[in-house]
């Protein structure tokens, strides 16, 4: 291989210039503007630019009056996006929310005790010896639970006093009825008349009181989850066009594109997620898979993903498509 031959192949060359945008940042330089910072974003590159698209598809969906569904898992609540949350329902933005039994848990006892900032590296015998549960870099104190407890045990008296089965929706509808706290998602929603799915109602403290109240007090009691498993997808049906904001994975996201596959799939569809794709689980599975299941629509432009934990970009996203 003689010198040349060997440039070349360090040093290819190109025959064609790519007809796309120029990568450019944000100049901080004279006077700091928050919207074109964010605007910068879709030129940035990387992470940056995934969330300017995820702007972008969150404001056509308002654009076209879809219908937006919003998932999250609990650690949502427990953190301080709680009230961006609550933000969304109060303001309309969003007409469906699904999510797990730790987010209703977490709302309630929010409403009367607040969680607690801790650290990443505590000691966690020490901290079971001190009755604080560790969440992250949140510690929540053990009598938030015990508080919880006695709250839901009169509430479990008035909700099964005439039905004995209940679904989930109804559940947290008419658990936000009795709380007061702004900041409540279950009571904005409540408030709103925005529907509160909870297929998993079970998975929490929520479910363990659940247990001992039908073992100690009403062996009638119980969950229907089918009958809000057909209003999920038949509402869904009705709708124009559907949007997904999906905040992390697990079954409030899935629900979310499952539901939407019997009519076709999501029309809009934006997730925040730090899952992984490579071990195949539906958490870590981006936007383009479901669209091979028929989950999501197929039009490359509708969809998109921010790989990135949701405290760092939600905001953002909420304050540039939703506020501004």
């Amino acid at each position: 291989m003689d010198k040349d031959d060997s440039h070349s192949d360090v040093v290819p060359g190109s025959d064609e210039e790519p007809d796309t945008p120029d990568v450019r940042g944000y100049d901080f330089r004279g006077e700091f503007d928050f919207d074109e910072m964010l605007d910068a974003y879709g030129t940035t590159g990387f992470q940056a630019t995934q969330l300017a698209e995820a702007i972008d598809i969150a404001e056509r969906m308002q654009e076209a009056d879809a219908t937006v569904y919003l998932t999250f898992t609990s650690n949502i609540i427990s953190s301080g996006l709680r009230e961006t949350v609550a933000y969304l329902v109060q303001e309309g933005y969003v007409d469906v929310v699904i999510t797990t039994s730790g987010s209703l848990t977490e709302d309630v006892i929010k409403t009367a005790k607040p969680f607690k900032m801790g650290k990443w590296d505590a000691d966690e015998a020490s901290l079971r010896d001190r009755g604080i549960n560790r969440l992250g870099n949140l510690f929540v104190p053990s009598d938030r639970y015990v508080w919880l407890e006695e709250y839901l045990y009169d509430f479990f008296e008035d909700f099964f006093a005439e039905e004995k089965v209940r679904t989930p929706t109804s559940f947290a509808r008419e658990l936000g009825e009795t709380l007061e706290d702004e900041d409540s998602v279950l009571k904005q929603a409540a408030d709103n008349d925005v529907p509160v799915y909870c297929p998993a109602l079970t998975d929490s403290e929520v479910g363990n009181f659940l247990y001992y109240y039908r073992q100690g007090y009403d062996s009638e009691v119980g969950i229907e989850i089918l009958d809000d498993y057909d209003s999920l997808i038949e509402d869904g049906l009705l709708a124009d066009s559907t949007g997904l904001i999906a905040v992390g994975g697990g079954v409030p996201k899935h629900h979310a594109i499952m539901t939407n596959l019997f009519r076709g799939g999501a029309d809009y569809v934006v997730y925040i997620s730090t899952g992984m794709e490579g071990d195949g689980s539906l958490s870590g599975a981006p936007p383009n898979e479901a669209v091979s299941w028929g989950k999501i629509k197929e039009n490359q432009t509708n969809y998109t993903q921010v790989e990135a934990e949701a405290t760092l970009v939600f905001p953002l996203l909420v304050a540039k498509a939703f506020k501004q």
